[in-house]
């Protein structure tokens, strides 16, 4: 349980750096908050399907990374269509 958290931790920590300077999660764009979202998501879902295999740690930090990149792709995308709209 400790490595989970500890892996959120990291991840929160990750996304809120993604300028090079903690923000306030208010001035967060898209991709901040997709980024965020899909690692804590990711890893949750790779430490569940790295447990079947007794390889929960290397399934959280796999599914976290992989969820890290689909989020911030995902919300890129979203902040490119909200500028476009302006």
């Amino acid at each position: 349980m400790k490595k989970y958290l500890l892996l959120l931790i990291l991840s929160t920590s990750l996304a809120a750096c993604t300028h090079g300077r903690l923000k306030d999660p208010e001035d967060w764009n898209k991709r901040d908050r997709g980024a965020l979202i899909g690692a804590s998501g990711g890893a949750v879902l790779g430490a569940a399907a790295g447990s079947q295999s007794g390889n929960a740690g290397s399934g959280a930090l796999i599914g976290g990374a992989a969820g890290a990149g689909a989020g911030a792709l995902i919300g890129n995308e979203l902040d490119k269509n909200e500028e476009e709209k302006k």
